[in-house]
């Protein structure tokens, strides 16, 4: 909802309201308010995807973990070899 700037025609009073705009036709057309600004609240505080905006030596990092971590990787044991991947596990 848009925010409105306005100004009581009789006292000078200006005053800020987020209201739809037929609430503020209404205040309007009364003939006491008279509108001298429109605005928009201000919601979008951050846009893009975080990864994006980080170093190369982080995402570095974050191959490193995915390529180390053997079980966790959803891939069968065949594919595991084929790929070249080490075992990780701990045998005891």
């Amino acid at each position: 909802m848009p925010t409105y700037d306005l100004k009581n025609t009789k006292t000078g009073e200006v005053i800020e309201k987020l209201c739809s705009i037929s609430e503020k036709e209404a205040m309007v057309e009364s003939g006491e308010w008279e509108q001298i600004h429109l605005g928009m609240a201000a919601d979008i505080t951050h846009t893009g995807n975080v990864i994006n905006k980080t170093s190369g030596d982080w995402k570095d990092l974050l191959k490193k973990i995915k390529k180390e971590a053997g079980g966790n990787s959803g891939l069968s044991t065949e594919k595991k070899r084929k790929l070249g991947w080490k075992d990780n596990t701990i045998k005891t």
